[in-house]
């Protein structure tokens, strides 16, 4: 039996393209291993897969600030690692597939050690700081956008198109209507701050909901901790997370405002949502998100309010003239070429696996 060993975290969207390809695996009766941290959010969607073996080790946080935690995380980078290579050492998988995140960087490099095939997938257009590391210790990169190629020097990228996850299609709307318990015919507005959440959106979100209720069913995914239970208005949903019903909100969901992180904006591309992008700044990241937004736009699949100008009075005005135009963004995105990413990926992984 062939087995693959698949590894990211620390975000949802460091995960997704594994939840995509797990099934594939199982189905093709390969056994199925993740390694991953302790604590994060890639054990809470990872673990109740059957027939997948987790394995938890210690890892660190690689941050682009000061704090002190960065005095002791390189210590749990080498106590990860020494983990990772034993387990890799006594499991003996044939591959390993990296999503990237920082709980991957010491997967990739004991799996290198252990002389294991190493696939890393990129979907923002440049790298990031996790994936770069792990870079020399890889045998390919597969990459979401054509534009990856140029940032990096090895020669390793393969283009490969946005992996979607196959039940992200199949949601149902009259499900996603039950589930959140609307009872009028408004249009919904889904908003998604990424899996961490966003407090500069919630903040808006909640200061315009007097004005958006009246014209929206409001779905607002805000993050752990940050729910607001003061907050009764009958047209407004707010869950930290969600997960299984995902695929049936989005089903029933008309427009989405969203960070722009790849994973995200491809899957609401790929079911036709026009979406009003957010991305994070270049203070609180690489700049990877104004760069996906910015493509997406001039691709004229979606709208864009950078965070500095976010408010309420530009997010209630953002999202109506979305709702307005919602048929020109879903007429371009009909006219965009799909092409079956899972199966491409699929079928590399299966190629690059030691025979």
């Amino acid at each position: 039996m062939k087995k693959i060993l698949f590894t990211g975290g620390g975000s949802s969207g460091h995960v997704s393209v594994n939840l995509a390809l797990i099934p594939r695996f199982l189905e093709s009766g390969w056994s199925v291993e993740y390694m991953g941290s302790e604590t994060g959010i890639e054990k809470q969607l990872v673990t109740p897969i059957q027939h997948v073996t987790y394995y938890a080790i210690k890892t660190g946080k690689l941050r682009r600030y000061f704090d002190l935690q960065n005095l002791k995380d390189p210590f749990k980078v080498v106590n990860g690692a020494y983990q990772a290579y034993r387990l890799i050492r006594k499991s003996k998988p044939d591959v390993l597939f990296s999503k990237g995140g920082f709980v991957s960087v010491p997967v990739v490099f004991a799996a290198w050690l252990n002389k294991v095939p190493v696939i890393i997938h990129e979907s923002d257009i440049t790298p990031g700081l996790a994936n770069r590391l792990c870079m020399p210790f890889a045998d390919r990169i597969c990459t979401t956008f054509q534009e990856t190629a140029g940032h990096l020097k090895s020669g390793k990228a393969r283009y490969v198109g946005a992996v979607i996850r196959e039940e992200i299609k199949r949601g149902n709307a009259r499900r996603g209507r039950d589930f959140c318990g609307f009872r009028t015919n408004k249009p919904v507005m889904l908003v998604m701050g990424g899996s961490l959440g966003s407090r500069a959106i919630n903040q808006a979100v909640r200061e315009s909901l007097t004005e958006l209720a009246q014209t929206f069913n409001i779905v607002h995914l805000c993050g752990k901790g940050q729910l607001d239970p003061s907050l009764q208005i009958r047209e407004y949903r707010q869950y930290e997370y969600i997960n299984q019903e995902l695929a049936d909100v989005l089903a029933m969901s008309d427009v989405v405002v969203s960070r722009a992180g790849a994973n995200s904006i491809f899957e609401f591309l790929a079911i036709r949502k026009p979406m009003l992008l957010i991305p994070l700044t270049r203070n609180q990241s690489r700049g990877d998100q104004l760069l996906n937004a910015q493509s997406f736009h001039q691709s004229g699949f979606s709208k864009v309010l950078y965070e500095e100008q976010l408010s309420a009075e530009t997010l209630t005005a953002g999202v109506k003239e979305l709702f307005n135009e919602r048929r020109l963004f879903i007429d371009r995105m009909n006219d965009y070429p799909e092409r079956d990413a899972l199966a491409d990926v699929f079928g590399f992984i299966k190629g690059i696996a030691k025979s």
